[in-house]
């Protein structure tokens, strides 16, 4: 069994269902976790973020979906969540929605001695990101370079800021 292929063919299969109700397939895991498989969908509501109610429903509907079209060849559990506050940029598309906004990450070989940065996500470029780091100031980054990387929440100032609304 390839997960990537039960990646492709969930991803296939649960995007339209998903996109016909206004929300996104963020991010799908299919890994063994503790002797069982976990099929993990993380969904987001773009406008907003996703509610608990939404989840239980497409965890619902997406769950006789994959059944039905055997989509995944073996037994498995199926968790339907939010990527979160501080979720995880995967894709290029998930890198563009965090522009502007802090990130930390995690380079696979270290950068002039360094293997973790954190700063404001400035702009992609052709292949990468372009990043102003707190403390080395800016930094480019190809995205094959990078092991990990997340949106950082400011709790402060998001409080700030609806303290002003």
């Amino acid at each position: 069994m390839d997960p990537k292929r039960v990646i492709d063919s969930v991803r296939t299969l649960t995007e339209p269902l998903l996109g016909q109700r206004g929300l996104e397939l963020f991010d799908v895991q299919f890994r063994s976790e503790h002797g069982r498989m976990v099929l993990r969908l993380f969904i987001d509501f773009p406008a907003g973020g996703v509610t608990l109610d939404q989840l239980a429903d497409m965890s619902r509907q997406l769950g006789d979906v994959l059944d039905a079209h055997e989509a995944v060849p073996t037994r498995h559990q199926l968790e339907c969540s939010s990527p979160g506050v501080e979720r995880p940029l995967r894709r290029r598309e998930h890198f563009e929605r965090a522009v502007g906004g802090d990130i930390r990450l995690t380079t696979h070989e270290p950068r002039d001695g360094r293997r973790r940065f954190r700063g404001v996500l400035e702009a992609l470029t052709a292949e990468g990101i372009r990043m102003v780091d707190a403390d080395v100031g800016p930094v480019e980054l190809l995205f094959d370079q990078i092991a990990d990387a997340r949106t950082e929440f400011d709790a402060r100032r998001a409080f700030r800021a609806r303290a002003r609304s």
